[in-house]
């Protein structure tokens, strides 16, 4: 069948190791006629070859294996994409084997191929009237400029809205989704300690995004109730609350998203902690008369959050691009008066599980945002000017990095149990292998929560304790609550790194 240039083709990403997933790609002149292979069709331009040059990276390739015509390639009158294929089609699920425990790095889509383009809704501003007392701290010039009616955001309504984006970002999306998919799956059936130390992970990358740092020993500790540290203290109760993002992800809706808000705030701001706000906020700036950016008047908080929810159960739309803009729109709606940031990075974890991305781990894709802060809130801001393709582009290369990162302490952290199991001085016994599987987990323990999570007895959580701190596995660490706490050095070290791998940060 010819194919035209400008038309759509269903591309699969192949090579000698088998299958990578499939997506959309537009034809371009003598790309899709299969003359740059062995095995392409020997017609040109009759048939769609097997090939693309433009995406040959590394030994991988776009094969083309089916065309869609173009009388199915283009966007309705109605505004719907009268398309075939497309990862949004398929289940979420990687095919073909695991390329030692990686997905390719060269298969990343460089610009070029573009799909139809539509405008996505940018906000508009409505003028609020400003009723505050002058704050008496301020000078005279700041107090004279925050006076009189300020200019708040009018966030559109999405729920029904095509989110098109170009075609380099929107491959570049499915890629990381094939990503996200296969590393969930590479970590296999041990992928239970492994998840935990992710969530973790991504909880101190998060919090590291609003200026909240803590070692993860500290981090550990303070989780099990040490208040030493605010901050570390702070940043625990932001992996609770993405557990409880996780937990809840089945159903998103608005009082789950509360709940989560819950979780996050009660130990530190219980007063503000699960509900909406009823009151104005902004961002930058001593008064929304000098902000950077004013979210909307509280009275629209909640019509904008249902039809954000609305959005967020929409299953027509590719899941990496579904929660960048999941993300952004919060972001801008604002929801809270504090905790924003911390619970709609947890919201992508919910979205990305609900829609089947991932089954058994939270990708930590607060830990690639953290490499470039600058380029995270500048693709916000474009966002909000109509834009959705740099907060997309932004969350897929996240995910590179994430993924790449979660990897590297996968290994870490086998290394480490490996190196454990070398130094024991006996066969395990079963409740010792249970206490080593609670320690990759938890690297901040006591007895006590030994017995209660592994269902031994207190004397035998002792000893295996006894038995790691003899061979260094563990160390005693402090008294919380009244509990002797033993900490694991190479766990902590393991995850240590990587939130300095993910620290990182570009130079703007």
């Amino acid at each position: 069948m010819p194919v035209a240039d400008g038309c759509l083709v269903r591309a699969t990403v192949s090579s000698d190791l088998g299958t990578k997933g499939t997506g959309l790609i537009e034809s371009r002149g003598d790309s899709t006629r299969g003359e740059d292979h062995e095995d392409s069709t020997s017609d040109p331009g009759s048939t769609v070859g097997v090939g693309y040059s433009h995406f040959l990276r590394n030994g991988q390739s776009w094969d083309f294996n089916e065309a869609v015509s173009p009388d199915t390639a283009y966007l309705g009158d109605t505004g719907e994409i009268h398309s075939q294929g497309g990862l949004m089609d398929q289940p979420r699920k990687a095919e073909g084997p695991a390329i030692g425990g990686k997905f390719p790095r060269g298969l990343r889509p460089e610009p070029g191929a573009s799909v139809p383009g539509g405008a996505w809704p940018s906000i508009g501003y409505e003028e609020v009237a400003w009723t505050a007392e002058p704050d008496v701290s301020q000078s005279r010039r700041q107090r004279l400029r925050a006076r009189g009616p300020y200019l708040a955001a009018v966030v559109p309504p999405i729920a029904d809205a095509i989110p098109l984006v170009e075609g380099h970002v929107s491959a570049l999306a499915e890629v990381a989704t094939i990503d996200m998919v296969r590393f969930d799956r590479d970590l296999g059936d041990d992928a239970a300690p492994f998840a935990a130390l992710l969530l973790r992970s991504e909880s101190a990358a998060s919090s590291e995004i609003e200026n909240l740092t803590a070692g993860a020993k500290r981090i550990a500790l303070a989780q099990l109730g040490d208040c030493s540290s605010a901050i570390a203290s702070l940043i625990a109760s932001n992996v609770a609350a993405m557990r409880a993002a996780i937990d809840l992800s089945d159903e998103i809706n608005l009082p789950n998203i509360l709940a989560m808000h819950q979780t996050l705030l009660q130990a530190s701001h219980p007063s503000i902690a699960g509900k909406l706000r009823a009151d104005a906020v902004w961002i930058g700036g001593s008064s929304p008369h000098s902000a950077l950016f004013v979210p909307p008047r509280h009275e629209a908080v909640e019509k904008a959050m249902d039809d954000l929810v609305a959005f967020m159960h929409r299953d027509n739309i590719p899941a990496l691009l579904q929660a960048s803009i999941a993300h952004a729109q919060f972001e801008t709606i604002h929801p809270f008066p504090d905790g924003n940031g911390r619970t709609g990075r947890a919201l992508v974890g919910a979205l990305l599980r609900n829609k089947g991305v991932t089954e058994k781990v939270t990708i930590p894709v607060s830990s690639g945002l953290l490499a470039n802060t600058t380029s995270y809130f500048d693709a916000l801001g474009s966002y909000r000017n109509g834009d959705p393709g740099p907060i997309t582009e932004m969350f897929a290369e996240s995910t590179f990095a994430a993924t790449d990162n979660g990897r590297k302490l996968a290994e870490d952290i086998q290394d480490a149990r490996a190196g454990i199991y070398a130094a024991l001085p006996h066969n395990p016994s079963e409740s010792l292998q249970r206490t080593i599987d609670l320690m990759v987990r938890e690297p901040a323990l006591t007895a006590r929560m030994l017995s209660e999570l592994t269902g031994q007895s207190p004397s035998s959580a002792y000893r295996n304790l006894e038995v790691l701190e003899s061979i260094g596995a563990l160390r005693p660490s402090r008294h919380i609550k009244g509990h002797k706490v033993w900490v694991a050095p190479e766990m902590i070290a393991a995850l240590d790194g990587f939130a300095a791998r993910a620290g990182k940060r570009l130079r703007a």
